[in-house]
């Protein structure tokens, strides 16, 4: 099973069994201790996960920080782990005090929920105070997924992860000010946006509060356009894409793509979106029963191993992204901007799924 298996499927755990996580010891043992499991670290292996681990602070003897990852003999990461109950920004002076006493150029604050990764970037030996990468279990990306990835213990690459461990930072930082302002856009926001030969007079408040229902509905017109726009270029650049009945797919010579197999690259987007479609299904069907068909043409979800049982087929090129999920006769294209949106449509996938095994 590959790790992003291994994880989706330790989600769904966590999900059922959550609620009935109610102390700090219990999160340790049901959710974190598994965790790393999962990103491959022997936590029963005293010399490579070691528990309360020793980060004596200053004055203060015996200060011990939950848990520290040592690799090939060198302290690596630390680990606090708090309650699942617990809200994590009031604990992270905690481990900026044991950070700063160890040689760990990574330190990770949880509550088995959502993990938090710091390191040093704006100035050495001391903690950051705010995480370059954090992930929530109960609503991680793909995009997460991949960089959550580098932390395995066979991945790990130390100057790799701090090369791009500030630019994770600050894009995570930057993304959510533009989150937060196209959704709310603050008053300064405003005023710039007036000052940009929109609006010559004064920015007064009164002004600021009649411009913000336009500028709110500005930025709204605007990012809708922008994703037409690229779907309308898109659907140019695949003009030579002639659709086929689903009884056509299913009629396609199969010697045609065996005979190109060894030309065939199943990439890692392909892949995702095959852990995002067995995600959906993990209720409708077992996933043992969930395979792929790769082909010179197109990716293809299949149950059973039959390639005529396929529940979708998926098409990912440079500049053109879509599925196409069989509805009857019908084999419509679904273009999609990235991969998480494929979750749009669970309910669709859900239903061809019960046809092919109904």
């Amino acid at each position: 099973m590959s790790f992003e298996e291994k994880l989706r499927e330790f989600i769904e755990r966590v999900k059922k069994t959550k609620d009935n996580i109610a102390t700090e010891e219990a999160t340790k043992t049901s959710i974190v201790m598994p965790f790393f499991q999962i990103l491959g670290y022997d936590v029963f292996n005293p010399t490579e996960f070691i528990p309360e681990y020793t980060a004596d602070v200053g004055i203060k003897k015996g200060e011990k920080v939950d848990y520290a990852i040592l690799l090939n003999g060198e302290l690596t990461l630390l680990i606090e782990a708090k309650s699942i109950n617990e809200q994590l920004e009031k604990h992270d002076s905690q481990l900026f005090r044991y950070f700063g006493t160890t040689a760990a150029k990574f330190a990770i604050l949880t509550n088995g929920l959502v993990y938090r990764f710091y390191s040093d970037l704006d100035e050495q030996n001391k903690m950051d105070s705010s995480p370059f990468f954090e992930i929530n279990l109960l609503d991680i990306s793909d995009s997460e997924i991949i960089e959550l990835k580098k932390f395995c213990k066979d991945n790990f690459d130390l100057s790799m992860i701090l090369d791009t461990a500030s630019e994770l930072k600050y894009l995570g930082l930057i993304k959510k000010v533009l989150k937060d302002e196209f959704a709310n856009p603050s008053d300064d926001f405003i005023r710039f946006i007036l000052s940009q030969g929109v609006y010559d007079g004064m920015k007064t408040q009164n002004t600021v509060e009649k411009y913000r229902p336009t500028v709110k509905k500005s930025i709204s017109q605007y990012i809708n356009e922008l994703v037409n726009d690229k779907i309308q270029n898109a659907l140019k650049s695949d003009e030579s894409f002639e659709p086929k009945t689903v009884q056509q797919f299913e009629e396609v010579d199969e010697s045609s793509q065996i005979s190109s197999v060894s030309n065939i690259i199943t990439t890692d987007e392909e892949i995702e979106c095959f852990f995002i479609i067995k995600s959906i299904l993990h209720n409708a069907v077992d996933l043992n029963r969930i395979g792929y068909k790769d082909t010179a043409s197109y990716f293809s979800v299949i149950i059973d191993g039959k390639v005529t049982k396929w529940i979708c087929r998926i098409f990912l090129k440079e500049n053109t992204k879509y599925i196409i999920i069989p509805n009857c006769d019908s084999n419509e294209k679904i273009m999609i901007e990235n991969l998480d949106d494929i979750y749009t449509y669970s309910d669709q996938l859900v239903a061809r799924l019960n046809n092919l095994v109904g």
